[in-house]
């Protein structure tokens, strides 16, 4: 009985012309079946996918890639030092769920970090270079230049939420106002009135929505806003040490602290045993992210839940419209589109 090989009449890898000829079709409809048209009868699929699989033939992905003028290739920046990106539980959730979003895709993710000037100039030369059909990043501060750059270089680009309330990229975020809300009004139902806040980096649009959110809460419940009760943070467990301290030494009545990420709370929870205060006898303890740091410190931390690795597949879906999508950048004013999933408090020990 005779057997097909790998391998075509030339005796090199097998040709699109010779899975042509097998299939009794022509060049095109092939090309149509690999590259998953729906403008092909299900019999001709089937002989051409026949075809395919007697010769063995492999599509020559790099070669699709440059005639339609893509890399098959995204880029996932981060605009931070790397020891923060591996420090904190929200990258790796989010580079979880950009890489389940691509496990059925041919693209490629480049994990890039451009967190100090020479890496910024570095990954300007690389995207000047169109070497991606699209990034998505990720901790983006009000003044970062980057999207700028990706506009000006007509690069598709999604971000993990927006800079501002006038954001023109599109973007996923969790509701960071609606989460700080929950917290607070979690921590006001367990009686305490001295709730503090320790924000997360100011010059982020997340961050300052998480303290709109505490000062509407506590202006709601009949309290007011007393400004000596938020300190800065800035998501590092340091920054969370630090401003407790000082909290603790401008007020030292605090009964609870709304913390903006889960990390903050752990610096904040690290003073509050250093100053003797039991947690949450003395002082209930809210984080924000709902990482495996609050499941495992002692005691459990209440926190508020963001999905992030569901984040990271909704940035990818967006950023595969927009790099399908091929109209001038500049002309997608109006389809652009701005996420916004839901956050939920999970209650613990700590408060």
């Amino acid at each position: 009985m005779a057997t097909h090989g790998a391998r075509g009449r030339s005796g090199g890898r097998p040709t699109l012309e010779e899975v042509a000829a097998r299939a009794g079709v022509g060049r095109g409809t092939v090309s149509r079946v690999i590259n998953g048209s729906p403008r092909v009868s299900d019999a001709t699929r089937a002989a051409v996918e026949a075809a395919v699989a007697e010769l063995g033939y492999v599509p020559n992905t790099a070669a699709r890639a440059l005639a339609a003028n893509r890399t098959d290739a995204i880029a996932l920046v981060v605009p931070e030092p790397e020891t923060r990106f591996f420090a904190e539980p929200y990258f790796s959730d989010m580079l979880k769920g950009v890489g389940a979003a691509l496990s059925d895709t041919e693209m490629q993710l480049l994990l890039i970090f451009a967190g100090s000037d020479r890496e910024r100039a570095r990954l300007a030369q690389y995207l000047a270079a169109h070497r991606v059909d699209g990034v998505l990043l990720v901790s983006v501060h009000a003044d970062d230049p980057l999207p700028d750059l990706l506009a000006q270089l007509e690069i598709p680009a999604v971000i993990s939420g927006p800079r501002s309330a006038a954001e023109t990229l599109p973007s996923v975020d969790s509701d960071n106002y609606g989460g700080a809300r929950q917290a607070v009004e979690h921590l006001l139902s367990r009686g305490r009135s001295r709730v503090a806040h320790i924000t997360g980096r100011l010059d982020v649009y997340g961050a300052q929505r998480r303290v709109d959110g505490y000062r509407e809460a506590m202006s709601d419940a009949g309290l007011g806003v007393d400004e000596g009760l938020i300190e800065a943070g800035d998501f590092t467990e340091e920054g969370g040490h630090r401003a407790m301290e000082v909290l603790l030494e401008r007020h030292p009545d605090i009964d609870a602290v709304f913390a903006a990420s889960d990390v903050t709370a752990a610096g904040a929870r690290r003073a509050l045993r250093e100053a003797g205060r039991r947690i949450p006898e003395d002082v209930a303890l809210v984080g924000y992210d709902d990482s495996a740091i609050a499941r495992h410190m002692e005691p459990p931390l209440t926190s508020v839940r963001q999905p992030i690795e569901e984040m990271g597949r909704r940035m990818i879906d967006l950023l595969l419209t927009e790099v399908a999508d091929r109209r001038p950048l500049a002309s997608r004013g109006l389809d652009r589109r701005q996420m916004v999933l839901a956050t939920e408090l999970v209650s613990r020990s700590s408060s």
